[in-house]
């Protein structure tokens, strides 16, 4: 195995010129104030359960930058994600750009774990290659803490479905990383994300997606609501927005009481 890591070129050659640009660690006490969610700060928390990002869309556990608020929550990878990444190992022949959604009509997909690139994304202007960010947090090498070996991602088995995960115990096609020291160690790189967003140190699987559908887009559903009221406070005054939210606060409780008294 490790001799055909250097034939991979396309995907796993590794750049004598990688330079990522970093991204910045915040300290167990920093509050940002975050462009996707301007009206309110956003608190650097690790709270073991699942959470979904509200810039990639995708789960998360564990640390996460989170409205205290209104309960808007992003990945620090995602909070903190630079403009540009130039030279990655999985892209090094362009400067990847980060967008806050994919664009275009049609579905796109990330080319490291073929989910669907929903929200934040990396993005190549030449080629079209994309990816997630916590799919650019992972490298042509890793050290997961599923394995004692060191594992190498193989474009050559991108498809391949004859290969059981170790991890989700299902054949299935993507990319995938195998032991670099050829044991027959494999996982699926959907799957190693899971060592990178926090759900494998908070010991949560990914739920199915029929389960989390309903509740992933009531909450994206009220977080563009509060977008739209904040928007409409600051254009008309502070003044007059808030007592037009005060007096829908009221209606709401009227509406509430007339359904729960009974009536004369």
């Amino acid at each position: 195995m490790r001799g055909s890591k250097r034939t991979e070129k396309p995907l796993s050659y590794k750049s004598p010129l990688m330079e990522l640009q970093a991204i910045p660690k915040p300290n167990q006490e920093e509050v940002i104030l975050h462009f996707s969610h301007p009206h309110h700060p956003l608190v650097l928390m690790n709270l073991p359960y699942l959470f979904t990002c509200m810039g990639c869309k995708e789960f998360g556990a564990g640390k996460r930058m989170k409205c205290q608020i209104c309960d808007f929550e992003l990945h620090d990878f995602c909070a903190f994600a630079p403009a540009s990444l130039i030279n990655h190992p999985f892209h090094y022949n362009h400067q990847l750009v980060f967008y806050t959604k994919s664009g275009g009509f049609l579905s796109s997909r990330c080319q490291i774990c073929s989910n669907s690139a929903k929200g934040y994304v990396f993005k190549c202007t030449i080629c079209g290659f994309q990816m997630h960010p916590c799919c650019a947090m992972m490298n042509w090498e890793m050290n997961f803490p599923i394995h004692q070996h060191p594992m190498i991602i193989s474009q050559q088995l991108n498809g391949d479905v004859g290969i059981l995960c170790r991890i989700c115990h299902r054949k299935k096609s993507g990319l995938m990383y195998c032991c670099g020291v050829s044991c027959g160690y494999y996982i699926h790189a959907i799957c190693a994300k899971e060592m990178i967003n926090g759900l494998y140190e908070n010991g949560i699987k990914p739920p199915e997606k029929s389960k989390m559908m309903g509740t992933s887009t009531l909450k994206l559903a009220s977080h563009f609501i509060f977008g739209i009221i904040g928007d409409l406070v600051e254009g008309i005054g502070e003044g007059i927005g808030e007592s037009l939210i005060d007096s829908i606060a009221r209606g709401r409780c009227a509406s509430m009481r007339s359904k729960l008294l009974p009536s004369n």
